[in-house]
């Protein structure tokens, strides 16, 4: 890696928790000097605009959050314990996987009516979320594990989609309530397609 990409991703990697706590429109490229001792002409130099810098954050944030997934549901053997993992792993907003939270969530709220690219970064990652957990399901039932008659794309929809939205409930509330039932609850729809 050359000095230039090394600083590049010194910059990204820096930046990344302060975008995903603070939100595209009030992390300042200041912000982002101070975190990395670099000067406006050096930031400037890797980045012509935030935006650049923007998009290159989002893309790490996402990466990283995607690589706790894949990283909790690997070692799994079964597809019960896949969903679970994946169930375990996001089922505590008030310590999130990321620094900041779901930067799924975080730039969402911004992106949907202000930042169409990352917008599309982010539904890109919706679906891969959702393929994946349908891609459990369905290898479950083709393992006998789970009724053959469970639409599993539709319930990773819902899984994902409930999922996100106790996470940012349960960091407006300030607690894991929330969260708790929604894992309770996932597990035991899970539990009610599961071949005895």
């Amino acid at each position: 890696m050359s000095k230039g990409d090394a600083t590049r991703q010194m910059i990204v990697e820096k930046a990344a928790p302060i975008f995903n706590i603070k939100g595209m429109a009030a992390t300042a490229m200041s912000d982002i000097m101070e975190v990395t001792g670099l000067s406006k002409g050096s930031m400037y130099n890797h980045f012509q605009d935030k935006e650049m810098l923007v998009s290159a954050v989002v893309d790490y944030n996402l990466h990283s959050y995607a690589g706790k997934i894949r990283a909790a549901i690997g070692p799994e053997k079964t597809a019960v314990k896949k969903l679970f993992a994946f169930i375990d792993l996001l089922g505590t907003p008030l310590s999130p996987i990321i620094e900041g939270g779901c930067p799924v969530l975080n730039f969402g709220t911004e992106a949907d009516d202000t930042h169409p690219s990352v917008a599309t970064k982010l539904n890109a990652m919706i679906e891969l979320c959702e393929n994946a957990l349908a891609g459990i399901i369905k290898e479950g039932i083709q393992q006998k594990e789970f009724d053959a008659d469970w639409n599993y794309k539709e319930f990773a929809v819902i899984m994902f989609s409930m999922m996100e939205g106790g996470h940012i409930l349960s960091r407006i509330a300030g607690n894991n309530n929330r969260m708790k039932l929604i894992s309770k609850t996932l597990k035991a729809m899970i539990k009610q397609h599961v071949i005895q």
